[in-house]
């Protein structure tokens, strides 16, 4: 019986070691009989690329102001009127964020729309367009990867670039609301000329350096420069701190950035204008809370020693993201003094703005000094786009309400004329939205 059951079991094994090896040959009859060579590397063009933005929107303001604007603002001015704010294209190929040797890439951005009043670079076209809606380049630059003092190397720019102070941007959608803080709408730059390196001295530490222009120029004295003068912006970065949940940026833009106005107007130059600085300090904490929550802090101080002009406030944003994906609901709340009310202001005409950058005449608004509160709420909501719909890679609709008060009882609100009449009331409610199409 034992010998019986062992011929049984050694029958077993003898079956199950030719099931294995015929299997096996098999499964290498189906491998390739040679190994091909490794599949190349992307190619640079094959990092290319080219997308879409269009953003409109409408702030309802129940005062109806009679001057047609919402006081402190400057991208959703218009009050109770459908705006284009902006229709941007974006060619970029942008450099490996992992490159070890040297790499090349490059942003061109441009748009058209009722934002482009703001954010013209002077000698660039500002006056092509005597209309609301205005054509501008918001980035146009050269960026290299040179693997230089540091593991992680240097990353350059070179020619315009979105400033890196702030934390909105001038792309829509790069914020959580439709309209925008009193830091970033008036003491803040929006856009930079010049050189930018940004060193990555390790991967917590990284260092801003740059020399520009100035804000919102370019060059030639007097013509794409509104002053004869340089300006610095640097700053540093901190990333994954505290576990990877903190971010910090410091930052810094110091320069002469008042408009010397014409050579050739009565009087001449205004040579202070090329030596007063101007000071505008930036920090913004970002903390992930939770992998749903995300609370961000910003503090600015901003000076400028020609005018004597102040001003200082601290924004807080927080923003939960709901069970359903497609729902974000977010908040804000913002303290800003102007002290000496030389920067909060209205533009009405539609080259007001440049006009008051190059240090020519305008017919902008100011209230005089204040303290200015805001308070928002919102939301994000992103459907999903059915793979059916052409051309259309996402939408965001983005309702809020808002609230604007000054603390110190100044009557800056719903002003009565057209004429630059001073404002009636002491606070104001805003209702609105907009939505992005992104192709």
């Amino acid at each position: 019986m034992a010998f019986s059951r062992r011929s049984k079991l050694m029958s077993a094994l003898c079956a199950g070691t030719i099931l294995g090896v015929t299997s096996g040959v098999a499964a290498a009859a189906d491998l390739p009989t040679t190994k091909g060579p490794p599949p190349p590397p992307p190619s640079w063009w094959s990092t290319l690329t080219i997308t879409g933005e269009i953003d409109a929107g409408i702030m309802g303001n129940p005062d109806n102001p009679g001057d047609g604007l919402n006081w402190g603002r400057l991208f959703d001015d218009k009050a109770n009127a459908p705006v284009l704010n902006a229709s941007i294209l974006t060619i970029s190929r942008p450099t490996d964020p992992n490159a070890t040797s040297y790499d090349v890439g490059f942003t061109v951005q441009t748009t058209y729309g009722e934002d482009a009043r703001f954010t013209h670079y002077l000698g660039e076209g500002e006056y092509w367009i005597n209309a609301p809606e205005q054509f501008d380049v918001l980035q146009a630059n050269l960026q290299v990867h040179t693997p230089w003092l540091t593991s992680a190397g240097i990353d350059w720019k070179l020619g315009e670039w979105s400033t890196l102070e702030g934390a909105e941007t001038i792309d829509p959608a790069g914020n959580l609301f439709y309209s925008h803080s009193y830091i970033f709408n008036y003491p803040e730059p929006f856009k930079d000329f010049g050189v930018l390196a940004i060193t990555h001295v390790n991967p917590t530490v990284d260092v801003y350096t740059a020399v520009t222009s100035g804000q919102q120029t370019t060059l030639v004295p007097y013509v794409g420069d509104n002053n004869d003068a340089p300006a610095f912006e640097g700053g540093i970065g901190l990333n994954k701190l505290f576990g990877g949940s903190v971010t910090v940026l410091a930052t810094t833009h110091i320069g002469p950035e008042n408009g010397a106005g014409s050579p050739n107007a009565p009087g001449g130059v205004n040579n202070a204008a090329n030596t007063a600085l101007v000071y505008e300090n930036d920090l913004v904490v970002t903390w992930n809370a939770t992998d749903k929550i995300t609370v961000t802090g910003e503090g600015n101080y901003t000076r400028n020693d020609l005018s004597n002009d102040e001003t200082y406030g601290a924004v807080g944003y927080i923003s939960y993201q709901t069970p359903w994906d497609w729902l974000k609901i977010n908040g804000r709340a913002e303290v800003f003094r102007d002290d000496t009310g030389g920067y909060v202001s209205e533009y009405p005409g539609n080259f007001d703005y440049v006009l008051a950058e190059h240090g020519f005449g305008n017919t902008a608004i100011f209230q005089g000094p204040a303290t200015y509160a805001e308070f928002t709420a919102g939301v994000n909501i992103t459907p999903t786009i059915p793979a059916s719909v052409p051309f259309i890679k996402g939408v965001i609709f983005r309702p809020e309400v808002r609230y604007d008060t000054t603390l110190n009882d100044v009557n800056a609100f719903n002003a009565p004329t057209p004429s630059g009449t001073l404002g009636t009331k002491t606070d104001m409610v805003t209702i609105g939205g907009d939505v992005i199409l992104k192709f």
